[in-house]
């Protein structure tokens, strides 16, 4: 019998350094499989492949949550110029980016964008139980200058219907939608929502979610408060919804008991904003007063807070060592 309470990761894993050396194809597979076996070796329950396929050496700050997804599209000038940036830092809520991602000038389309074919490789890659990650429609909106579509909501509307299209062919065990803007901006939570839950209806296994406040070298980029998104957790069509709560301390807790009881999460007890190890007894007591606050039968995984591309890999090690540690201490397993 499993555990009660599952392990997983959030997405990313930092590249190692002889695949930025000397990048090809072979070497991203063989890079991805040294991931999967980690988590594998560690005792992680629900696998992900650590999104090296996504890094682009030239455009880092993001790891490819960004550039990844909105590159391949047609409608999208890649190309910014100086007038680009001066009507993207004009805009509200913007000036987590010094440019835009890209330049909405047409129609968007899919193009070259294939996100069913870099989850089948990678699944191809494991026999564990394998979690697909993709960037969600309204943090994609908020990073590009829109010439034609005249609103935020009708972006977001096309994004989403482009990855809905890609999600519903996704042969993940769970495909995770990932949000961390929206965090900053409640006030759009009512049409994110609505967005988002249009790719997690196209999900043909698990869909879940995973919202934070953002994460550059250790700190936070949104400004926000848990309480201010219960409604909106209570909208998404997800099963469960992975949430940062580690490097923001347990009083938050009370807010997601706020939410409808069929909400379930992945609870963040691993903080990525730090190069300390936790220990397993420390993530233990996090999983304990979390299931005090919310119940045990509403913690459906633990995990990091978020990706853990901008740690070193010692670190990242140790720390994915330490959840399953932390969590069969939990059980007591």
């Amino acid at each position: 019998m499993g555990p009660r309470i599952r392990t997983t990761l959030v997405g990313s894993y930092p590249v190692p350094d002889w695949l930025k050396a000397l990048p090809s194809r072979q070497a991203l597979v063989d890079a991805t499989c040294v991931v999967l076996k980690i988590q594998e070796n560690a005792g992680i329950d629900l696998v992900v492949d650590g999104e090296l396929y996504r890094f682009d050496v030239n455009h880092p700050d993001t790891n490819g949550m960004i550039d990844y997804f909105v590159r391949p599209l047609a409608g999208v000038r890649t190309s910014i110029g100086r007038e680009d940036r001066r009507r993207f830092r004009e805009l509200a809520g913007m000036s987590f980016r010094a440019a835009p991602a890209g330049v909405v000038e047409g129609p968007l389309a899919e193009g070259r964008l294939d996100l069913p074919g870099d989850c089948g490789l990678a699944k191809s890659l494991t026999h564990s139980p394998f979690k697909f990650t993709v960037t969600g429609p309204h943090m994609l909106s908020k990073t590009l200058l829109d010439r034609h579509y005249g609103s935020p909501e009708k972006l977001c509307r096309a994004l989403a219907e482009i990855l809905a299209a890609q999600a519903a062919e996704l042969q993940a065990d769970v495909v995770q939608i990932d949000e961390a803007n929206i965090t900053g901006h409640p006030e759009e939570a009512e049409w994110a929502a609505e967005c988002i839950n249009l790719v997690l209806e196209k999900v043909q296994t698990v869909p879940a979610g995973h919202l934070c406040f953002g994460n550059y070298g250790g700190q936070t980029v949104q400004r926000g408060r848990w309480s201010r998104l219960v409604n909106f957790l209570d909208r998404l069509r997800a099963d469960h919804v992975l949430v940062e709560i580690a490097h923001r301390g347990e009083a938050e807790l009370k807010y997601f008991a706020e939410t409808d009881r069929e909400v379930r999460f992945g609870l963040g007890v691993v903080d990525v904003k730090t190069n300390v190890v936790e220990t397993a007894d420390q993530i233990a007591r996090r999983i304990e007063r979390a299931a005090e606050v919310l119940g045990p039968e509403r913690i459906a995984y633990v995990n990091p807070d978020c990706g853990f591309w901008m740690l070193p890999r010692s670190v990242a090690d140790r720390k994915i060592e330490a959840l399953v540690a932390g969590r069969d201490l939990f059980e007591g397993r």
